[in-house]
């Protein structure tokens, strides 16, 4: 699979805290050496990460009585909390330092507003907001967007139905993503196919 000036790897919150800190997922560390490898390949790269302030909706400690994985009712639904991650400044909102991403063109700070988290890159999680990536990537005329990056079925896949949505084709980067598995992992996954989301290989670009 060949890629051009008008595709862009767009790599999604490798952070200390995703990697190695309070938000650690499973084999993390093995999607780093994809991603630096793709992106030597490809003229156009975009880094999201995320960007919390202090006290973040997003944070367990912002909600009294709650605990990493409870559910709580914000303005725009329910929103899942978690431990405190990716804190503006901080050693873990830091990108991993074995990525060899210099080149990016653009890194993207996403959920930095106090009341409202963003999993994706291109939407935020109230759905009406736009971060503004879209309108960017079509500046640039940019046509195929890949995905990857952590958590897959987290940050990655809301990246690539955003991307959906802003009208552009779409694929992940299998092995360049990693999460945690879910028991529901065939249904996601027919989801994405019906949405028009394809899977490729590293080794296939």
């Amino acid at each position: 699979m060949g890629v051009s000036e008008r595709d862009v790897l767009v790599v999604v919150d490798v952070q200390n805290d995703f990697v190695s800190g309070t938000m650690a997922i499973p084999g993390a560390k093995s999607i780093i050496a994809p991603i630096n490898a793709m992106a030597r390949v490809f003229a156009n790269v975009v880094v999201a990460t995320d960007w919390h302030p202090v006290g973040h909706v997003s944070f367990a400690s912002a909600h009294q009585g709650t605990v990493h994985g409870d559910v709580v009712d914000v303005f725009y639904g329910r929103q899942r909390v978690y431990h405190d991650h990716c804190v503006q400044e901080s050693w873990g909102a830091a990108l991993d330092s074995e990525l060899a991403l210099g080149k990016a063109q653009l890194i993207l700070r996403k959920g930095y507003r106090m009341g409202v988290e963003s999993n994706g890159a291109f939407w935020e999680n109230d759905e009406v907001t736009p971060t503004g990536l879209g309108d960017y990537l079509r500046a640039r005329g940019i046509r195929r967007v890949f995905c990857c990056g952590l958590a897959r079925y987290g940050c990655v896949m809301q990246t690539a139905l955003g991307a959906v949505r802003d009208g552009f084709e779409v694929m992940m980067v299998d092995e360049a993503s990693a999460g945690r598995p879910r028991d529901d992992e065939a249904e996601v996954l027919a989801m994405l196919q019906q949405r028009g989301i394809g899977w490729v290989r590293s080794a296939e670009i």
